[in-house]
């Protein structure tokens, strides 16, 4: 196996700097509410998990805007901090937006061929093997395919999904995929979840594929190679500050891989999507009971009792994580 790198990105909202540097730019956009910033204080759990469950991994790049918890000993050589100026182009700083963050990951300086990517909402909760994450040097995930559709609160999400597909469609016959992957793209692994990418074969081109919200696994390769395809569009999107119709994602190379068939299928009881509200029994107890490998906490109700929640999540994760990590001062 390979070595395996995992990329965190990371946002201090509460940075006085970077609250001026954001003010200079922001004029509300749509997806500049205050829960795509507001810091959760339990990244010091991500790190943690890290060290207890997967302990095989090379380095850490740690992907900030410049800000640094004062507990993180940087010193660790497992560490690699990454301000957005060591990679991303020039004209595309500043950027309050993940996606030109994520579209530019393989410029980071050392990072290796096979890499892991989390947001910040992702956290390991049981011991995991490389082979969860690639197998026969090809990464693991799930194809199966969605129909596309919004969910009426007029957020662009669906949009930077649809572009994603576009670029994609362009570069792959849908029958053509098929017919070449048909083991993988009818897999046991995933249950029976089967049933959307049967239902939706009658359709001509891809529609969507089908986001499990876990930390991804992707080739470095595989960026260039979407980059030298599609260099004019990402390039656009890159020097987005904010979420715009005419983003692409992250996915877009992933779905580079799946439609490749340069995956290795892997079960969609893997990883869970959680989102926070004020009622998150369910939550609390699959973090103490450690019930999946990764569980994604999504914040996307800026209505929740923000300071309630916070605590009865983070006494959750001290449960199975109480022992001070090698990453902390």
């Amino acid at each position: 196996m390979e070595t395996i790198d995992f990329v965190l990105t990371w946002v201090d909202g509460s940075d006085l700097e970077w609250q001026k540097e954001k003010a200079k730019y922001s004029h509300n956009p749509k997806g500049n509410g205050v829960n795509r910033y507001r810091d959760w204080n339990n990244l010091r759990y991500w790190f943690r998990g890290v060290e207890k469950f997967a302990p095989w991994v090379r380095k850490i790049h740690f992907v900030t805007w410049g800000h640094i918890p004062d507990w993180l000993d940087t010193t660790n050589p497992k560490i690699n901090i990454v301000n957005h100026k060591d990679f991303i182009p020039e004209e595309c700083l500043p950027t309050f937006s993940a996606r030109p963050i994520e579209l530019n990951l393989h410029r980071i300086k050392d990072l290796s061929e096979h890499f892991v990517y989390f947001n910040d909402d992702f956290f390991l909760t049981k011991p995991v093997k490389e082979t969860d994450f690639f197998k026969n040097n090809l990464p693991r995930d799930c194809f199966i395919e969605n129909a596309l559709m919004t969910n009426g609160s007029r957020d662009m999400f669906a949009n930077v999904i649809l572009n994603n597909m576009m670029v994609n469609n362009k570069i792959f016959k849908k029958r053509e995929v098929m017919k070449k992957n048909f083991t993988k793209i009818f897999n046991l692994k995933y249950g029976l979840k089967n049933l959307r990418t049967f239902l939706l074969l009658p359709w001509p081109y891809f529609s969507e594929l089908y986001n499990p919200h876990t930390a991804d696994s992707y080739l470095k390769s595989t960026y260039e190679k979407v980059w030298e395809l599609e260099d004019e569009w990402l390039t656009i999107a890159s020097k987005n500050k904010f979420r715009n119709y005419n983003d692409l994602s992250q996915y877009v190379f992933r779905f580079y891989q799946l439609m490749s068939g340069q995956f290795c299928p892997r079960s969609v009881r893997f990883s869970h999507y959680f989102e926070l509200t004020n009622e998150n029994k369910t939550i609390v107890n699959a973090i103490v009971k450690q019930k999946y490998s990764i569980i994604c906490l999504n914040d996307s109700n800026p209505e929740i009792d923000f300071l309630k929640v916070q605590k009865e999540i983070n006494e959750a994760f001290e449960k199975i994580l109480f022992e001070k990590s090698g990453f902390e001062k």
